[in-house]
């Protein structure tokens, strides 16, 4: 099992489940009768071809050494691995994300191989819902986006049932650009240890940065808030969609990549959030970005330059416009930075962001030591065109990821057509009423719309 791996298996606990999900919303085919869901998943578990990732467990889940390499597990109990659900009445989305909320909470069994997939009915305006969540240990966020975007199509018509599972070899190659989960630059920080001599001149330029650019954010910049507390084992999941083009105009009102704007809605939120619970704290908070260095921010042709960066979130400006320059400027000084280096130099520099991450399970170090950033925002490439499942039409697709001590929320988007698809993750015992969160992302964009067409 290379470390990496093993990593996420030895850190976690009840207080820290070590998997990524996510949540997809379906609209069934005009015409699809009542026995709809139930007969789709009949169909799901008779595909019993099982590619070797997914038949993957721990080789001894009881003894601590065990974890360290893998086994094959012959036979998969599909009706285990996937789950017919329904949410209570009356069916809301809400209810919908209180049972998210409870299944992103709850640890994988590592006697099995380590995913599950449920199939929620009874949702309003008779949708459905596919919540699914495999261990880091296996994908992470990025590639688990990618194998569900391998079961879609563009297609109305089309009513193959595809599944995560399949082997490779019978699955399409997935489309569109990816990019690495900031989570796994935790274990480079571990694993780059013979290039590490490229750290020295990619640490003088970093401090060259930081000391004649003010804009430039470094781990040392973080305020303490409760973002950055010891958490417990119960999750909050919430989700929203925005129109892309929303967020696109304002940002091409003042000059602004989307990334941009989307941190600007995300520290609006926060800002909103901490002042209502009276913890907002006079120096800005910062985020982990995973930024993108190709030019004009495309991903077309494939294969994103992403860096992991530390971005001011400017919580400390009052006028959202000039909060969202001053993040601007943030995240294009690192990205400067990021221009002047190798591409394994930023892997480390970006691993050596994210490293004080892998120290968090250590007891006492979170409340010791100061956080690295606040909070983690990332925005991972999805589908560019509108898609369907066995005939279903995609609405949403809400990425649930990781929250760990020191870092009780995590904000991860992702495109779906022509919109952008929040899902966020919180520690339900730290954060109260997350749920707020939502509705402060709105009023957030729409005060930015307000204040760019004045």
């Amino acid at each position: 099992m290379p470390p990496t791996d093993a990593m996420f298996l030895l850190a976690e606990s009840r207080e820290h489940p070590m998997h990524v999900g996510g949540l997809q919303l379906f609209t069934p085919p005009e015409g699809a009768g009542p026995d709809y869901v139930m007969n789709m998943i009949s169909e799901i578990r008779s595909q019993t071809e099982v590619s070797s990732r997914f038949a993957m467990r721990p080789a001894d889940p009881v003894s601590s050494v065990g974890n360290l390499w893998w086994a094959q597990n012959e036979t998969i109990d599909f009706d285990y691995h996937i789950r017919h659900s329904a949410v209570p009445r009356p069916g809301r989305i809400r209810e919908l994300f209180q049972l998210t909320s409870r299944w992103h909470g709850t640890l994988l069994d590592r006697h099995r191989p380590m995913w599950e997939m449920h199939v929620v009915e009874g949702i309003e305006d008779g949708r459905f819902a596919v919540y699914t969540k495999v261990h880091h240990s296996l994908f992470d966020g990025v590639s688990a986006l990618r194998n569900m975007q391998n079961t879609l199509t563009e297609d109305p018509n089309d009513t193959e049932l595809r599944v995560p599972w399949t082997p490779k070899e019978r699955r399409p190659k997935p489309s569109g650009g990816g990019s690495r989960n900031p989570l796994a630059l935790v274990g480079d920080a571990f694993s780059l240890g013979t290039t590490a001599a490229g750290l020295v001149p990619a640490g003088l330029k970093m401090l060259r940065q930081a000391l004649g650019d003010h804009n430039f954010t470094t781990p040392l910049d973080a305020p303490r808030t409760i973002f950055n507390t010891p958490i417990g084992g119960a999750r909050r999941f919430v989700a929203q969609s925005w129109e892309i083009e929303r967020v696109k105009a304002v940002g091409d009102a003042v000059g602004a990549t989307l990334n941009d704007v989307v941190l600007a809605m995300c520290s609006g939120a926060l800002r909103r959030y901490l002042t209502e619970l009276g913890e907002l704290p006079e120096k800005s908070l910062t985020s982990m970005v995973p930024v993108s260095l190709r030019p004009g921010e495309s991903a077309d042709g494939g294969g994103n330059a992403v860096g992991a960066v530390i971005a001011s979130l400017a919580t400390d400006v009052d006028d959202p416009v000039d909060r969202l320059m001053a993040i601007r400027e943030s995240v294009q000084a690192s990205k400067n930075l990021m221009k002047e280096l190798s591409p394994t130099q930023i892997l480390l520099l970006s691993a050596v962001n994210m490293s004080a991450l892998a120290l968090s399970p250590v007891p006492g170090f979170v409340s010791l030591t100061k956080p690295p950033f606040n909070v983690i925002i990332s925005n991972v490439p999805g589908p560019q065109k509108r898609m369907y499942w066995n005939g279903s039409r995609l609405d949403g697709v809400y990425p649930a990821s990781i929250v760990l001590d020191g870092q009780a929320l995590n904000i991860t988007l992702t495109s779906n057509d022509d919109q952008l698809d929040f899902g966020i993750i919180g520690c339900r015992q730290t954060l109260p009423s997350l749920q707020r969160l939502i509705h402060h992302i709105e009023d957030s964009l729409t005060e930015l719309e307000k204040a760019v067409s004045a």
